[in-house]
Formats: structure tokens, sequence, C-alpha cells
């Protein structure tokens, strides 16, 4: 009996995030979700000062309002409110997040794509000396990777004879397969020789270890400040390009939404709106 109770007591006592966290592997999320959706939670309990059960949906409120004066973006706000409704609704069973009586979500920004021309990114290329930092640029741009999926990269992902990229658990946990250029398996070849990684493709300064998002985006926009181009550019950029400009060669959206790893085909037609092979027939009114 004493030991049945000092393990409920424990069980009970625990922080209750504990109970968010093996609710979210349990259900195989990443990893990176767990770390926003618990930081998010408990950025709620420090700013209402009140534990998960004396949470109220004021305070919920209380913290969107916060969040946008704080200056971040609907995007992060709606993360925000993915990770509270997942752990009050999902986990405490407290309707927070009702369809008509609940906290409403903000409405999305409707930015369009930063695109990069084919000759700025030959450029950015160009512009390294590193064989490495000039492969993380030409595999973003030409299998329109996300950063995190190429950090993830291992050796053996890399199929030579097939030329194809195999990406493992991207985004959703799910299997893909993306293009690869020659050149670029060429150059991987050379590197592989120069580097000797033991398994990931990009490792750091640890043999073994992984290279972090942080350094991607650094070498990225390094090469954008060294080739001269005054945008604001990002590891996501060569992706965005690499849809844009495989649209304008004429190739299927819904092909590119296979090679993107896209769930649904209205977040891949956004290309639509920036592909210059739509736009180039239609003249100007003062042509």
């Amino acid at each position: 009996m004493k030991t049945q109770f000092a393990q409920r007591t424990t069980k009970e006592t625990r922080d209750p995030i504990t109970n968010l966290v093996q609710e979210m592997r349990i259900r195989n999320f990443s990893r990176k979700t767990i770390i926003a959706y618990v930081y998010y939670n408990k950025e709620l309990l420090r700013f209402a000062n009140k534990t998960p059960k004396e949470i109220n949906r004021d305070d919920l409120r209380d913290y969107m309002d916060y969040l946008f004066n704080a200056g971040k973006s609907s995007s992060t706000v709606n993360l925000a409110i993915n990770a509270l409704k997942f752990y009050y609704e999902g986990i405490m069973q407290r309707k927070f997040f009702m369809p008509k009586t609940g906290i409403k979500r903000p409405k999305s920004e409707k930015k369009l794509p930063e695109v990069l021309s084919k000759i700025e990114v030959v450029n950015m290329i160009n512009a390294l000396d590193n064989i490495k930092h000039k492969l993380i640029i030409q595999i973003l741009f030409g299998s329109g990777l996300r950063v995190s999926e190429l950090i993830d990269l291992k050796i053996n992902d890399i199929d030579f004879i097939r030329r194809v990229i195999n990406i493992r658990q991207g985004k959703g946990a799910k299997d893909r397969i993306s293009i690869i250029s020659s050149q670029t398996l060429l150059n991987i070849e050379k590197y592989l020789k120069e580097y000797q990684p033991l398994v990931y493709l990009f490792e750091g300064h640890e043999a073994g270890e992984k290279i972090s998002v942080r350094t991607a985006q650094k070498v990225v926009e390094a090469a954008a400040a060294k080739a001269g181009i005054n945008k604001d550019i990002s590891a996501h950029s060569l992706r965005h390009s690499f849809a844009t400009h495989l649209l304008e060669s004429g190739t299927d959206i819904r092909y590119i939404q296979e090679l993107l790893g896209h769930a649904r085909l209205a977040t891949t037609q956004i290309y639509t709106k920036v592909a210059n092979n739509m736009l180039r027939d239609i003249k100007s009114p003062l042509e």
C-alpha cells in the first residue's frame, strides 16, 4: 500500500508539463514541435503566474495580446495557439478554443515568398571558397530542402546511381525523395574525399555530429552578402526559389508538391503568384 501511494503521489505532483511532453512523445511529434509546445505552455504560466488548473480564457486572451504587442507575427501567435490548444483541450479537457465562443486565431499575413534569380544563386555559390558551404547552397536551391532536412542528411541518403536525395522523416514525419543535379553529385564526391564526414553529410567540429540550423543559416546569409544581394535572404528563400523556377520551367505543380513534401496543394500554389512565366505574356498598358 505504501508503495502504491508513493507512486500515485509522484505522478500527481510532478511538473504538469511532463504530461504534455509524454503525450507528444507517444504521438511521435518531432523534437522541434515538442520544444516549441513546451516553451509556449511554460511562458503562459509565467505570464499569468498561475498553475494550469487556474488558467482561464482571459489569461489566454491576455497572453495572445501580449505576443502581438511584443511584435510577434501571426504565424508565431498561431503556433502558440496550437501549443496551448493541444495542452488545454487535448490533455486538460478544457474548451478554450470552441469554434463559436472560443478564442479566435489571428488572420495570417499574406506575404509573397522572396525568390532569387538563377544568376543570384550562381553568384552566391561563386562568392564562397569553401566547398562545404557551396554545397549547402547548391542542395538547398537545387533540391528544395528545408534547412532542418538539410542538416539531418546522412551520407547514405545521397543516391548517386538514381540521382536522388532520400529525405528521412521530414516535416510531418514523412519520407520522400527529391532531385539533385549531376554537378552537385560531383561536388559531393569531392567534398566527401576532402572532409571525410562519418555519419551526417554536413558535420560540425565534432565527428559524427551534424551542424546546427543556425550554422546553415549563417552560410546562406554570408553568401548573399558577399554576392551583393540586397534582399532579405534566408535558407528558406532558396527552397522558395527552387519551387518557383520549377514552376516557371513548366513542371506540373503536383510534382512540385511531392518534391517539397507539402501535405496540401494549396500550400504549393502560392508559387503561382511569383512565377514570372505567367506574367511574361501580359503587356503593360505603357508598352
